[in-house]
C-alpha cells in the first residue's frame, strides 16, 4: 500500500539517535524523547494524538447513543460491605452517577445511615478519592487517605465521626497507605516514604519508613518507629492485632510473594522481634489468640495452608499445621465468632467454609450459584458475618451470617436497569499450547447462535497472583446489549490454581501467559463463537502487556485490540516509578542477561514489524498515571503508527487529570467505555 493509498495517515512523529547496548546486543530507541512528560514537544505530540482520535470516534454515529445508555445502567445504587467498629457499621455507598462513593454510618443495620465522608465535595471535577479508611477502635475517629487526579500518591487526613470536625493533621508523601490506630486512640502507625528533595531523583519509591503519629501534632513531629537503610527496596505495612497487644509489620519486596513479619508489643519501643525472616513464602497474618498467631501460608503448600506459632516458642519444631493445603487453593481467611472463615477457590470460584481453632471443619456456608465473594467483614468476637457475592450476571448480593442460629440470609439486594434474565454464563475449558487445561467464563445472550459471527470481547490478565474471578460489571451489561459476548480466560499467572498457576506465567515462563490468550481466542473460533475479524481483546496495565504482545505475535488472529495503560517497554520498565518493584515478576533486563534475552523476545515496543497490517488498535493512558507510566503507550502508539500498513486506525487516547485508575470518577469512566464501545461498533460494523 503506497502513501497516497493508505487509509490512515498519521503525523510523522520525529526519531533520535539512541541506542543502548544490553549485554552485547545494540537497541535502538528513537522516541525516547516521548519518555519526557514535561517537554512542549511531548505535550504538543499528545495534543495532536488527541484530536485524531477524538475526530475519529466523535464521527462515529452512535457514540451518543452508547454514552447515553451507559450512563443510564449506570445508574443503580452501589453498596460496600458493612463493617462494624465499637458497635456500629460503616459502609461505602454510591446513589448511582456520583464520581466517588460516600463513606457512611449507622448505629444497626436497620436504622437509617448518615454521612461521615463525602469525597465529592473535596474536588470539582470528581477526581478527589478516598483510597483507603481506618477506623479508631472506639468508632470515634476516622483516619483516611486522599488520592488526587488518580496518583498512587495519597495524603492521611483525621476526623471526628460524631462531630464531623476535621483535625489539622495532614500526613504527606504515603502510597498506598493504611493507618493502624492504637486501641487508646491516641494516634496510629503508617508507612511513608521521605520528603521529596531528600533522596537522589529516581528513588522516591524507596526508602520506606514506619512512623508514629500522634493525633492533634504535625508530621514534622511524628516519630521514626522503623527503617531499613541497608535494604532500601524494602516496603513495609503495619497493623496492630485485634486484641490491641501487638504492632506487627509485614516486610515485603515490591510484588514478590515472599514476605517476613516482625512483631513487638504495642506499649514498647524496643527493636521488633523477627518472627518469620527467612523470605521463603508468603505470609499472611489472619488473627491471634494471645500468644498463639496464626497464618496463611504458601511454604511447602502452593494451594496455601493455616499454621499457628506460638511466639513464646517460635522454633519450626513448635509449627502446628491447623488446616492442611486442599485440593482447591485457599483464597483469603478471616476470624469470625472464634471460627477460620476460609474461602476456597474450585475451578475459580468460591465456596465459603467454617473451621474451629483446631482446624475441625464446622460447616460450609452455601453460596447462591458460581460467583465469587467481593468483600467481606468480620471479627473473632462478632457474632455475625457479612460478605457481599456476586457474578457476572448476579451484582453484588450483601449477605448476613447468623452464628447463633447457623442461617444465612439477604441482607441487601442491587436493582439494575437491564433485564439480566435474557444473558447466560457458562464455564468452558480449553487446551493450551502446552497441554495445560485452561477455564474460561463466557457470556451472551440466550439462543446465540454459534455461527462463526458474533462480536466477541475477550478480556485476560494473566500475571501478579490475580485471579479474575465472576464479577459483575455495569460496563460489559452495554457491550452485551449491542449483541457482543464477552469471554475471560483465567490465564497462568494468576492464583486461579494457587503459586504453581502463578509461577507457570512468570518471568522466563511469561510466554505461557500469551499461549494460553491466543489458545482462548483460537477456542472462541473454533467452536463457532466468531470469527478473528469480529474478536477484539481487551486487557489493561500488565494485561495491557498482554494484548499488545499476542497483537504481535499474532495479528491476523485478532479483530481490534483495546491496550489499556499499558506495560511496553519490558527494557526499560524497571526505570520508572514503582516499575523496580516487577522485576520479581518480570525480571531485569539491564542486570541479568539472561532476562534481557526472554524479555526481548516478548517485549511489544521491540516486537513491531514495518509494513504489517495490525489490527485496528485503541490505546489508552492517563497524564497523570505514576504506576505504569503514559511513556509506554506513547512509544507503542508512534512506533506503532510509523511501522503499520495504514489500513486500520492505530489512536492513542490520552485521558487528562487521570492515573492508572485509583479512584477514576464515574464521568471519566463513561466517557472512557463510551469510546471504547464506539470504537468497537465502527471496526466492527454492529448495526443495533
Amino acid at each position: 500500500m503506497t502513501e497516497a493509498t493508505r487509509r490512515f495517515i498519521y503525523p510523522t512523529t520525529p526519531q533520535v539517535d539512541v541506542i543502548d547496548a544490553y549485554h552485547g546486543t545494540n537497541v535502538r530507541d528513537p522516541y525516547r524523547w516521548l519518555e519526557d512528560d514535561g517537554s512542549a514537544a511531548t505535550q504538543e505530540w499528545v495534543a495532536e494524538q488527541n484530536n485524531r482520535t477524538r475526530t475519529f470516534l466523535d464521527d462515529i454515529a452512535t457514540r451518543e447513543h452508547i454514552k447515553a445508555r451507559l450512563t443510564e445502567i449506570w445508574d443503580y445504587p452501589k453498596y460496600s460491605v458493612p463493617y462494624k467498629r465499637s458497635g456500629r457499621y460503616f459502609f461505602l455507598k454510591n446513589d448511582g452517577l456520583q464520581n466517588q462513593a460516600i463513606l457512611y454510618q449507622q448505629s444497626d443495620l436497620q436504622t437509617e445511615a448518615s454521612i461521615v465522608l463525602d469525597p465529592n465535595i473535596l474536588s470539582v471535577d470528581g477526581t478527589a478519592a478516598l483510597t483507603s479508611q481506618s477506623i479508631s477502635k472506639d468508632g470515634t475517629l476516622l483516619a483516611y487517605g486522599i488520592s488526587r487526579h488518580g496518583s498512587d500518591w495519597q495524603e492521611l487526613r483525621v476526623r471526628n465521626i460524631d462531630t464531623g470536625q476535621e483535625y489539622d493533621d495532614v500526613i504527606y508523601w504515603c502510597k498506598f497507605a493504611q493507618a493502624a490506630w492504637k486501641p487508646d486512640s491516641s494516634g496510629f502507625f503508617y508507612r511513608r516514604f521521605p520528603e521529596p528533595g531528600t533522596i537522589p531523583d529516581g528513588e522516591q519509591t524507596f526508602h520506606s519508613k514506619i512512623y508514629w503519629h500522634t493525633l492533634g501534632t504535625p508530621q514534622s513531629d511524628d516519630r521514626l518507629i522503623y527503617e531499613r537503610p541497608d535494604a532500601k527496596e524494602l516496603g513495609f505495612t503495619p497493623m496492630v492485632s485485634e486484641d490491641g497487644q501487638y504492632l506487627i509489620l509485614y516486610l515485603h519486596r515490591g510484588t514478590d510473594p515472599q514476605n517476613r513479619i516482625y512483631y513487638r508489643p504495642i506499649d514498647s519501643d524496643g527493636p521488633f522481634i523477627p518472627l518469620l525472616d527467612d523470605s521463603d513464602a508468603r505470609y499472611l497474618f489472619i488473627d491471634n489468640i494471645g500468644a498463639t498467631f496464626y497464618f496463611l501460608t504458601n511454604l511447602d503448600a502452593p494451594r496455601n495452608r493455616i499454621i499457628a506459632i506460638d511466639i513464646n516458642h517460635p522454633e519450626r519444631s513448635h509449627w502446628q499445621e491447623i488446616i492442611p493445603e486442599q485440593d482447591d487453593p485457599i483464597s483469603f481467611v478471616t476470624m469470625a465468632n472464634n471460627r477460620f472463615v476460609v474461602a476456597y477457590l474450585h475451578d475459580v470460584h468460591h465456596q465459603l467454609m467454617l473451621y474451629h481453632p483446631d482446624g475441625n471443619l464446622d460447616c460450609e456456608i452455601p453460596l447462591p450459584s458460581i460467583g465469587s465473594i467481593t468483600g467481606l467483614s468480620g471479627k473473632r468476637t462478632d457474632d455475625e458475618l457479612l460478605f457481599n457475592f456476586e457474578s457476572f450476571l448476579a451484582p453484588p448480593t450483601t449477605f448476613r451470617y447468623d452464628f447463633a442460629t447457623g442461617t444465612l440470609s439477604t441482607f441487601r439486594t442491587t436493582p439494575v436497569n437491564i433485564d439480566l434474565a435474557a444473558y447466560e454464563t457458562k464455564q468452558v475449558f480449553y487446551m493450551s499450547r502446552d497441554g495445560t487445561r485452561v477455564p474460561m467464563f463466557i457470556t451472551h445472550k440466550k439462543g446465540l447462535e454459534l455461527d462463526g459471527t458474533n462480536p466477541v470481547l475477550l478480556y485476560g490478565y494473566g500475571g501478579f497472583n490475580n485471579s479474575l474471578l465472576p464479577f459483575f460489571a455495569t460496563s460489559r451489561l452495554m457491550w452485551l446489549e449491542l449483541g457482543g459476548v464477552y469471554a475471560v480466560a483465567n490465564l497462568r499467572g494468576g492464583s486461579e490454581y494457587g503459586e504453581m498457576w502463578h509461577q507457570a506465567g512468570m518471568l522466563e515462563r511469561k510466554q505461557n501467559v500469551f499461549d494460553d490468550f491466543i489458545a482462548a481466542a483460537e477456542w472462541l473460533i473454533d467452536t463457532g463463537y466468531t470469527n478473528s475479524e469480529r474478536l477484539a481483546i481487551i486487557g489493561g496495565s500488565n494485561g495491557g502487556l498482554l494484548v499488545a504482545a499476542c497483537m504481535l505475535q499474532r495479528p491476523e488472529l485478532f479483530g481490534a485490540v483495546i491496550c489499556q495503560v499499558p506495560v511496553i517497554d519490558m527494557l526499560r520498565y524497571h526505570k520508572f516509578t514503582i516499575g523496580r518493584y516487577w522485576t520479581g515478576e518480570y525480571g531485569n533486563a539491564e542486570e541479568n542477561p539472561d532476562h534481557f534475552q526472554i524479555l526481548y523476545a516478548y517485549s511489544p515496543l521491540h516486537n513491531i514489524e514495518a509494513g504489517t497490517t495490525y489490527p485496528p488498535t485503541l490505546i489508552a493512558t492517563a497524564d497523570t498515571d505514576d504506576r505504569v507510566v503514559p511513556a509506554h503507550a506513547r512509544k507503542f502508539a508512534a512506533t506503532l503508527q510509523a511501522a503499520d500498513s495504514g489500513y486500520h486506525p492505530i489512536l492513542l487516547r490520552v485521558e487528562m487529570q487521570a492515573g492508572h485508575g485509583l479512584g477514576k470518577p464515574t464521568t471519566k469512566l463513561i466517557d472512557e467505555l463510551s469510546d471504547i464501545y464506539a470504537f468497537l461498533v465502527q471496526v466492527f460494523d454492529i448495526s443495533r
